[in-house]
């Protein structure tokens, strides 16, 4: 995937039942997906909390989407997935990586949590694995702002 190119169509299955949107759904703003597993702590300790606050803070500006993928670890249940979205309050729609991580290799994440952030044309501007505050996260919410006050 190269930056300011459009970026493969992803391979996701629901979890809840609800319909899997497609990319192009999202044209129109920017958009940010967080790739994360419930078996990270760097997730749920503070990229689940940072992408909550991407949809805090910016409203309708930007779409945030999560895709759990499972590339190691174990299998979870719809339960598990539930009681996620409530203890970490998850304020916004996820599915599961197709395949247990068939878009994660797709779109060549590192690793979870990995954030992948689109311009409104949906080409690629950032693309970057971690969640460390003083890095990753620093370094993702500039671009996040730069395509918001574009």
């Amino acid at each position: 995937m190269e930056l300011n190119n459009t970026i493969p169509e992803w391979q996701l299955e629901t979890i809840f039942g609800d319909t899997v949107p497609m990319l192009k759904q999202f044209k129109g703003k920017p958009l940010l997906i967080l790739f994360f597993s419930l078996g990270c702590p760097g997730c749920k300790g503070r990229a689940l909390p940072y992408a909550n606050r991407v949809v805090y803070e910016n409203g309708e500006r930007i779409n945030v989407i999560g895709i759990h993928t499972r590339f190691e670890g174990p299998e979870y249940k719809i339960e598990d997935f539930k009681k996620a979205k409530d203890d970490y309050y998850i304020r916004f729609p996820f599915y599961k990586d197709a395949d247990l991580a068939e878009t994660f290799h797709l779109y060549k994440a590192g690793g979870t949590p990995h954030w992948i952030l689109l311009d409104a044309g949906g080409n690629l501007k950032f693309s970057i694995f971690g969640s460390d505050p003083n890095n990753a996260l620093l370094r993702l919410d500039l671009k996040i702002q730069e395509l918001l006050n574009e």
